[in-house]
């Protein structure tokens, strides 16, 4: 299995404004960037025992994350995505998964009725989604929560380098409203606080490291999906 690093940063809007206009004469942007920053929403799923953010709040070393994600609001092309982590590497496994699947899957989006709603991954072909099949039977894994947020991302094959900023991070419980324009997400940052994540292969060349100044950000191991599951918890919500 090939893992990447993966380091993430707190950055605030004049830092932003000074790494932008550092990176975009040194390194490509990416595709969807293109025409500035892009929208990207998740659904997350948890099991019966939360183990997933019980692993995030222990800071245990090697977890796994499963969740379905969508660009711009654009439901012809959606992914299913294993993300698992060991220290600060990082894997992923993707697979395209139609809208009429994730329709079944949020429909069915409860603990209870996680077997049922498993039913229509049959359908798709693929191990990552005969992994969550089996994995809505056995340990009742369920949709628990949106994040949403803009992202800016530069690209570098040197060292396959890849630069997000991520900005106005928020999150929702009302897995529901996926495919809704508004999902109204509730910050789970302070108001100008932003993600850098600094992501790589074997090295990070030194020219972007330098540019990018790391050694005077504020390094984090900040979890978009820990922090969105608090807000359902101090928002009284039964997971």
């Amino acid at each position: 299995m090939f893992y990447r690093v993966e380091d993430k940063y707190i950055v605030y809007e004049d830092q932003i404004a000074y790494i932008r206009h550092r990176l975009k004469n040194l390194m490509q942007m990416d595709s969807h960037s293109s025409q500035g920053s892009y929208l990207i929403r998740s659904i997350y799923f948890d099991d019966m025992d939360d183990s997933f953010l019980e692993e995030n709040e222990a800071g245990v070393d090697n977890k796994t994350k499963i969740r379905i994600r969508n660009y711009n609001g654009d439901d012809s092309f959606i992914r299913l995505e294993e993300k698992s982590k060991k220290g600060g590497y990082t894997h992923k496994e993707t697979a395209v998964i139609s809208r009429n699947t994730v329709s079944e899957l949020i429909a069915g989006a409860s603990l209870e009725n996680a077997p049922t709603a498993s039913g229509c991954l049959l359908r798709e072909d693929g191990f990552l989604f005969k992994k969550l099949f089996c994995l809505m039977n056995t340990r009742l894994l369920h949709p628990v929560t949106i994040i949403e947020y803009e992202r800016e991302a530069f690209v570098e094959k040197s060292g396959n380098v890849r630069i997000s900023i991520d900005r106005n991070i928020g999150g929702s419980e009302h897995v529901e409203r996926f495919f809704e324009k508004d999902i109204f997400a509730v910050p789970v940052m302070e108001r100008g606080v932003h993600l850098l994540e600094v992501k790589y292969d074997e090295f990070l060349p030194d020219y972007i490291e330098k540019v990018i100044d790391i050694g005077s950000l504020q390094r984090t191991a900040f979890s978009k999906f820990y922090y969105a599951r608090q807000i359902n918890e101090r928002n009284g919500v039964f997971l």
